[in-house]
């Protein structure tokens, strides 16, 4: 069963089934919203990798480690793209908080 708490404030807060994001803590400045289990829409991360898949799929790698230092070195340059990474957080509608 859920328990649910009565909404105490108006910043919102995810919670999951982990025990440390329950919403029967007690916060009294938060507000519980459950979410499915998974939900790639509101995963920036997803978009990252779609991403690194697609620059990825015309590669021949011979090894397991020529792959990895691929990855490696393909997911360091985007660390360097912040419209890129700024795309991928658009992408889900989410904002990030100032």
């Amino acid at each position: 069963s859920t328990r649910t708490t009565p909404p105490r404030s108006d910043r919102p807060t995810a919670c999951g089934k982990h025990p440390a994001q329950r919403p029967d803590r007690n916060f009294d400045t938060l507000q519980a919203y459950r979410l499915p289990p998974y939900c790639p829409q509101l995963n920036p991360d997803e978009g990252v990798w779609a991403h690194l898949k697609k620059s990825l799929g015309n590669l021949a790698a011979c090894t397991t480690d020529q792959l990895a230092t691929q990855v490696r070195t393909r997911l360091k340059k985007m660390q360097y793209r912040p419209d890129l990474l700024d795309g991928f957080i658009a992408e889900t509608g989410l904002t990030l908080a100032s």
